[in-house]
């Protein structure tokens, strides 16, 4: 197949003679990839952040049509449209009982979701069906949204849903990426009644307005954090969602959390520590993680497809995928919110 591979920091081809990926084992399916992107983690192997020791495919998010089953998967059959969480669970475990997917015993993670075929190990509890949709896929407008679905809505909920936003409260999103693009729209839809986006960034600022948020601060350090505690009157953010995942953000995120609060964090961490001391002398929490995907999958597939959300408008650039390494090149430099990736 053809597929895009990391060889080396900022060294991404797309290439012709990838082996295929197939069904080995009987709870296996092989997704037809028709829709992917580039996530922000995958910059961090891109930027030499993470360590690439040697060439392999590279891309977890993706939707598609089912290729392939194995023999013990009954709740999807080939020609079916489906969304592809980008971590993958049986949906049966004591873990995916109790909403925490991403932690099944059977856990597995799509590696080639910029390619044209992508393995899921555990399809039936994973895969998701778009209702009304076959083979020749969904109404154009619609596919971004549903891309958005594979990872960054469901991470940005999962921020939310970790730091605890209530109706009526005050939230704060550190991070202006996707994700938290993605968190704005889940703090508005939880019911926040202030829903504070820190960004510098007028593009994206202009779309987390239109996502929700109230009000926009665009200054970093101890400036962002006085102007956000002057928002709250002093008092402080009853949830904030870290979304970037960096030392100077979860020390922003816990320095305007108000006494009692949790911080929901999504980024994945590089070179960022708990503040154990300002956890214990103001009570807040911390809670979050690798995001559920198929916990939140159904209810926010059901708001996409009503119109309710539509967190497609994070992809401000769309490219061929043979011109993914222009797709990270974009990211990379700050040009591009998300690429989004046509495949087929």
């Amino acid at each position: 197949m053809r597929a895009t591979m990391i060889h080396a920091p900022r060294d991404i081809r797309f290439e012709t003679d990838v082996p295929d990926p197939v069904v080995s084992r009987p709870t296996d399916a092989i997704v037809r990839v028709t829709t992917a992107c580039v996530c922000g983690s995958d910059l961090w192997p891109y930027r030499g952040e993470n360590p690439t020791t040697e060439p392999h495919t590279i891309g977890h998010e993706c939707i598609g049509v089912v290729e392939a089953v194995g023999s013990e998967v009954s709740t999807v059959k080939p020609g079916d449209f489906v969304i592809v969480p980008f971590d993958h669970c049986d949906n049966t475990c004591a873990h995916c009982r109790a909403g925490m997917q991403s932690a099944c015993v059977n856990v597995g993670m799509t590696v080639s979701g910029q390619g044209e075929l992508a393995k899921v190990n555990q399809a039936d509890g994973s895969l998701v069906k778009v209702p009304g949709v076959g083979a020749a896929g969904p109404d154009a407008a619609l596919v971004p949204s549903l891309m958005a679905l594979s990872d960054v809505m469901p991470t940005g909920w999962h921020a939310a849903v970790a730091a605890g936003v209530r109706e009526g409260g005050t939230a704060v999103v550190v991070g202006d990426g996707a994700v938290g693009l993605c968190g704005v729209i889940a703090a508005s839809q939880m019911g926040a009644e202030k829903v504070v986006l820190m960004s510098r960034h007028e593009s994206r600022q202009k779309l987390g307005t239109a996502f929700g948020a109230t009000h926009l601060v665009a200054a970093r350090g101890e400036e962002g954090e006085a102007a956000v505690m002057e928002i709250t009157g002093g008092v402080g953010a009853d949830a904030v969602l870290e979304c970037v995942g960096t030392g100077q953000a979860m020390t922003t995120a816990f320095n305007v959390a108000r006494p009692g609060s949790r911080v929901g964090f999504v980024g994945v961490p590089h070179g960022a520590e708990p503040p154990m001391r300002t956890m214990f002398s103001k009570n807040v929490g911390l809670a979050g993680g690798m995001a559920p995907v198929r916990e939140y999958l159904p209810h926010l597939l059901d708001l996409v497809l009503a119109g309710t959300i539509d967190p497609g408008q994070v992809f401000d650039l769309r490219l061929p995928v043979d011109q993914v390494a222009e797709a990270y090149a974009a990211m990379d430099e700050r040009r591009a919110i998300k690429a989004l990736l046509d495949v087929s």
